[in-house]
């Protein structure tokens, strides 16, 4: 697992979140922590992190 930090779409807040390292595209819904607000996470990562999105 790897630590990524990135700014909240809702509060603005930067939070940070573990993403598991796997070949496959991740796609999730997961509440910021600050603000509780939900975030679709989408993110594919090979040997290091190659994309990585939020929507609010």
């Amino acid at each position: 697992m790897i630590e990524h930090f990135f700014t909240c779409p809702h509060c603005w807040e930067k939070i940070s979140m573990l993403l598991e390292s796997s070949d496959d595209m991740q796609n999730y819904i997961e509440d910021c922590e600050v603000c509780c607000q939900p975030i679709q996470i989408e993110y594919f990562f090979k040997e290091e992190i190659k994309s990585f999105n939020i929507v609010s």
